[in-house]
C-alpha cells in the first residue's frame, strides 16, 4: 500500500505578506517619532525645583501616597514632621547618612553612572529591576516629586529632575530638603521627628550612635525601626560607625 502523499505546506497569499510587511514598516517608522515625543512630554511636564532654594516643600508626593494608602485601609492618615535647619541637624547625622546612602555624594552631579551601570548590570542579569543604585538627590527627587514604581519613564524622570537639583541648589541644601522628608517610621518624617521619636531628643544632639541605627534604617524604616532594632538593623548600625570618619558633610 502506497504511502500518502505529504501535504503541501500552507503560504500566504502573496497580497498577504505585503500587506504584513506595510505594517511592520510603518511601526518601525513610527516608533522613533513615539520615542520621542514621549520624551518631550516627560521632559516638559518636569517640575520646577528653582522655588526650593528659599521655599520648603509643604508636602511630598510619597507623603501623599502614605496618605491614600492609609484612607483606603480605613486608617487616618499620620504625619509627625518638624522641619529643622541644616546647621541644627548633628554632623554625625549627616556623616551616617552619607556612608549609609550615598558615600559618592561629592562626586557626582545627581547621579552616580558608575553605581547607575552597576545596578542595571544586577538586574539584567536577575531578569528584574531590584537593585537600588539611586543617589541621594535621586532620592530626593523621587520623593518629592514621583513614586516608588520601576517604571522606566518614572526613573528617566527621576534622573532628569536630580539632575536639575543639583544645577540649582548647593549640595548642603539638598541634603537639608532629604533630611527633612525622608520617612523614618509609619507617619514618621524627617530627622527631627525621628530623633524626637526614638531617642527624646532633638537632632542637633544625636550623638555617632544614634546616628548610626538611624541612617541604617533609611533602606527600609517601616521594618527597621530603632525603636525595636533588629539584628539586621545593628549589623548595618556597626558597619556604618566603622566608616563615618571617612566621609565629610557638606558645609552650612
Amino acid at each position: 500500500m502506497s504511502e500518502p502523499a505529504a501535504a503541501a505546506p500552507v503560504t500566504a497569499p502573496p497580497e498577504n505578506r505585503r500587506s504584513i510587511l506595510r505594517i511592520i514598516l510603518r511601526v518601525l517608522i513610527a516608533a522613533p517619532a513615539i520615542v520621542f515625543a514621549v520624551l518631550v512630554h516627560a521632559y516638559l511636564t518636569l517640575p520646577d525645583v528653582r522655588p526650593l532654594k528659599t521655599s520648603n516643600p509643604s508636602t511630598t508626593a510619597f507623603m501623599e501616597l502614605r496618605a491614600r494608602e492609609a484612607r483606603a485601609k480605613g486608617r487616618q492618615p499620620r504625619r509627625l514632621q518638624r522641619w529643622v535647619s541644616y546647621a541644627r541637624v548633628s554632623p554625625h547625622l549627616k556623616r551616617a547618612v552619607l556612608v549609609a546612602e550615598d558615600d559618592a555624594f561629592w562626586q557626582h552631579e545627581g547621579v552616580d553612572f558608575e553605581q547607575l551601570q552597576e545596578s542595571l548590570e544586577v538586574d539584567w542579569t536577575r531578569g528584574r529591576l531590584a537593585r537600588g543604585g539611586s543617589t541621594i538627590t535621586q532620592q530626593l527627587a523621587k520623593n518629592l516629586y514621583l513614586s516608588p514604581s520601576k517604571n522606566p519613564l518614572r526613573k528617566l524622570r527621576e534622573l532628569i529632575i536630580a539632575r536639575r537639583l543639583e544645577a540649582e541648589l548647593p549640595k548642603s541644601r539638598i541634603l537639608e530638603l532629604y533630611l527633612n522628608v525622608i520617612e523614618w517610621g509609619d507617619g514618621i518624617y524627617g530627622i527631627e521627628s525621628a530623633a524626637r521619636s526614638y531617642f527624646q531628643t532633638s537632632a542637633a544632639d544625636l550623638d555617632p550612635t544614634q546616628s548610626a541605627l538611624l541612617a541604617a534604617a533609611i533602606v527600609n524604616p517601616r521594618l527597621l525601626t530603632p525603636a525595636h532594632p533588629t539584628a539586621r538593623l545593628i549589623r548595618r548600625q556597626r558597619l556604618i560607625l566603622q566608616r563615618m570618619g571617612a566621609v565629610e558633610p557638606p558645609p552650612e
